[in-house]
């Protein structure tokens, strides 16, 4: 059977007249990091509004000579902005049935684990299990299968999760714009999308199949979002992939376009590193060190002043206790990647874990670290308004 062209839409997906795309990939292959000079790190760093030639800069190999005073313009950015305030959030993972074949997710359809899919019951047991420890945003995933995860079924836990919760976000497979504004009329707030790596030969070999497959469907999901009616969107590459630079870049200057295009929306950029899966051995990461996280996450800080930058459980409660002092702004804690994992009453529906993480501290755990650090744990700073007044 003719393996489907990654470049050509499915029938159904929806079609952007948008030059965003296409705008990311030439800046993106014409990045040149071993270009930039010294000098070049040191106007970047003189400058108050950075252009995207100024970031390129301070992601290129020279500009790790200058990591501190990075990480120093890096902090004040984030001190101007936020203040002290760090956003605490928890991922629920209710569905793990996947579609796609996507050789570096634990998650993928040829992968042996269990799959298993919350009815709206346990959901809500879930939601309600979180909610008692104090958190106020949620943010709902699933695997990328439209037969196991409909649109309705996401939008009843959207629902479902407005009950609880005053920040619904959504990490599911990608969608038209009419299914977002769908989203956005059940409760939730925003959308992010990995786009894992922006280098489209490269993402052919990693997603063999599935709807993922398609990239240009893919990249264009923030823009649908926001169309939508999302408040919010997030970006993120899954760093290690392939070049770490170029998919940095491409992030940011992803965002960048969107937040020039939409100045409503507020943007957010998620900095995640491969971590061990089924498998992990087919895909050979290319490592991205502590020292080029810290990099990677200060050079968006300074680029993107204004945008959430959330750290993982992929990363060491160390380094996640540290960056929060510098750029990131918002942090999970309570996770699990599994099916079932916060409520006792669901014991044996639980479905195997997408990857492992390595802070495994609980929200009582991270919300004593924030404090520790000097700064404020912050729940939600949102107020739902509706016809009947404040929720």
């Amino acid at each position: 059977m003719k393996k489907l062209d990654h470049m050509e839409y499915m029938d159904g997906m929806e079609r952007l007249e948008s030059d965003i795309m296409a705008r990311v990939i030439d800046q993106m292959e014409a990045y040149d990091y071993d270009s930039f000079t010294a000098s070049d790190v040191k106007v970047a760093l003189a400058k108050d509004i950075l252009s995207p030639r100024d970031f390129q800069a301070l992601l290129s190999p020279v500009a790790q000579d200058f990591l501190e005073e990075i990480a120093q313009r890096a902090q004040r950015e984030t001190r101007a902005h936020f203040g002290n305030s760090i956003y605490m959030f928890t991922p629920l993972y209710i569905a793990n049935y996947c579609e796609n074949y996507c050789i570096y997710c634990g998650f993928n359809s040829h992968n042996k684990i269990k799959r298993s899919r919350l009815n709206f019951d346990q959901i809500e047991k879930e939601m309600k299990a979180i909610a008692e420890t104090g958190l106020q945003e949620i943010l709902i995933l699933t695997g990328e299968s439209r037969k196991h995860s409909d649109v309705k079924y996401i939008g009843e836990a959207c629902r479902l999760a407005s009950k609880y919760f005053s920040i619904v976000g959504l990490e599911v497979y990608p969608m038209n714009t009419d299914e977002y504004a769908y989203l956005n009329s059940c409760g939730a707030d925003y959308v992010t999308v990995f786009q894992e790596t922006y280098n489209s030969d490269k993402y052919e070999t990693l997603h063999l199949a599935g709807h993922k497959r398609v990239f240009p469907y893919r990249l264009n999901a923030q823009e649908r979002a926001l169309r939508g009616g999302m408040r919010g969107v997030g970006f993120a590459a899954l760093l290690g992939l392939d070049d770490f630079r170029k998919d940095a870049f491409a992030t940011g200057y992803h965002a960048y376009l969107l937040q020039q295009k939409y100045p409503h929306a507020e943007i957010a950029i998620s900095c995640p590193r491969l971590r061990p899966i089924i498998n992990n051995d087919k895909i050979n990461p290319k490592d991205v060190h502590e020292t080029q996280l810290l990099q990677i996450i200060c050079a968006y800080r300074i680029f993107l002043p204004f945008a959430s930058i959330t750290v993982s459980t992929r990363e060491l409660p160390r380094f996640r206790d540290n960056i929060i002092k510098i750029a990131a702004t918002k942090i999970s804690a309570g996770v699990s990647t599994g099916i079932g994992s916060h409520s006792e009453e669901i014991e044996n529906e639980k479905g195997d874990e997408q990857f492992e993480i390595a802070d495994t501290r609980d929200v009582k755990e991270v919300f004593e670290a924030i404090k520790a650090g000097g700064l404020q744990p912050v729940m939600s700073d949102y107020i739902n308004l509706t016809e009947e007044g404040i929720k």
